[in-house]
């Protein structure tokens, strides 16, 4: 039997990540990437109904990717796509929720191509080469900074002049968004429901947390760029903005080369000399003894517990902590120096459910006497195809 199934599509400037989720039992049955397009190592890997196999597609570019993974899918009548929802990063303030993609919607997607220039230009792209290789599918743009345009004005404007905001979009926007809803929709309904305050942490590579009032987002970490906020991989987080002046005339360099550091040498690849930005590697170091590694998670852990502290202000009560993200998923002694730093605000780890990572109890890694914080696997893939199958059906009923 046919199922309904929507084709999640993430669109880089050279890769294409992709799954199949079906409609209703949310099951995915399809995962891959289409890797290192445009050149001729491109290949294209997946695992459809637990089996991995990959193939070599030498030269292919997105267009051709998609062709390439449309014909894996003809060979399983079961598993055609009835839509594809994009992930697209920025959506500046004209997106409050994911949209079904026409013309104008696209046109409002490249007017925002400034603000994310290194991802809006290729998520179109990646938009383009699916409307070609499924022409009669609907198409549904899923934000990541939709979910965070709902935070308020005290929230989201920076103390600059008001022409900056006014004539150049310069506010905080957010990312992420996808991940936060995710887990805050589930942390909500794990607490109990009704008018919550919740922080969640996303925590992998890129780092960024929210304060969720009422499953509305109320405040982030994360502003104009993706640079500010938390301590990442290799991004800085935030700093001194005078860093950019003084840098670059201490390096005799421009302010481009100061921010291409911030963004790719710094945070806990900076702060470790260098050893590794993968947080696993960091830990393995510090328990060798590695100065350098065990200073990049001290410093994490600290400014991550004192953003999460500021984020409970912004969500006026705090009922809970949500930890995911590659990180916040399995790191348990990071989840625990966090704690510890929050337990002037009620939060107390039990080693033996962080240990588990909350499997073994509903989420749950602090003592039954503690504000609960919880570890709560994102699927951002799972809410793009929620949010597609969303807008589609309320579209097929305002044409009822």
């Amino acid at each position: 039997m046919t199922e309904a199934c929507v084709l999640v599509c993430n669109c880089g400037s050279s890769s294409i990540k992709f799954a199949l989720i079906v409609s209703g039992q949310e099951t995915q049955p399809l995962s891959g990437i289409a890797e290192r397009l445009e050149s001729p190592e491109a290949r294209m890997l997946w695992t459809l109904n637990g089996k991995a196999q990959q193939q070599a597609i030498p030269g292919a570019d997105h267009a051709q990717a998609l062709v390439a993974l449309l014909t894996v899918l003809e060979a399983y009548p079961e598993l055609q796509p009835m839509a594809v929802g994009h992930r697209i990063v920025h959506g500046g303030e004209h997106f409050t929720h994911s949209a079904l993609l026409d013309d104008s919607v696209l046109a409002q997607v490249e007017a925002c191509s400034h603000l994310a220039p290194l991802h809006n230009p290729a998520n179109l792209l990646g938009i383009q080469a699916a409307q070609k290789a499924f022409p009669e599918l609907p198409q549904v743009g899923v934000f990541d900074t939709a979910f965070h345009q709902s935070m308020p004005a005290r929230a989201y404007r920076y103390p600059v002049p008001e022409s900056w905001y006014r004539d150049h979009g310069v506010r905080r926007y957010g990312f992420h968004g996808t991940s936060h809803r995710f887990v805050g929709n589930l942390a909500q309904q794990r607490l109990g429901g009704g008018d919550l305050g919740i922080v969640t942490a996303h925590l992998g590579n890129g780092c960024s947390a929210a304060a969720i009032r009422n499953q509305c987002c109320v405040d982030t970490t994360m502003g104009l760029t993706p640079l500010e906020g938390l301590v990442m991989g290799t991004r800085s987080g935030n700093v001194d903005p005078s860093i950019f002046s003084y840098m670059a005339e201490r390096l005799h360099c421009g302010v481009d080369e100061i921010t291409r550091i911030l963004n790719k040498e710094s945070g806990l690849l900076g702060l470790s000399g260098g050893l590794a930005s993968d947080m696993r590697e960091l830990v393995n170091a510090a328990e060798g003894g590695h100065a350098g590694a065990q200073l990049a998670i001290d410093v994490f852990c600290y400014r991550l517990a004192k953003e999460i502290a500021a984020l409970a202000v912004a969500c006026g009560r705090f009922d809970g902590l949500v930890f995911t993200g590659g990180i916040g998923e399995n790191s348990r002694g990071i989840r625990a120096q966090v704690l510890q730093h929050l337990s002037l605000l009620g939060l107390s780890v039990d080693e033996e459910r962080n240990q588990s990572n909350g499997r073994d109890s509903a989420w749950l890694i602090t003592t039954d006497a503690s504000l609960p914080a919880l570890v709560i696997p994102t699927n951002e893939e799972l809410q793009i195809a929620r949010e597609t199958m969303s807008v589609i059906n309320a579209d097929a009923a305002s044409q009822a």
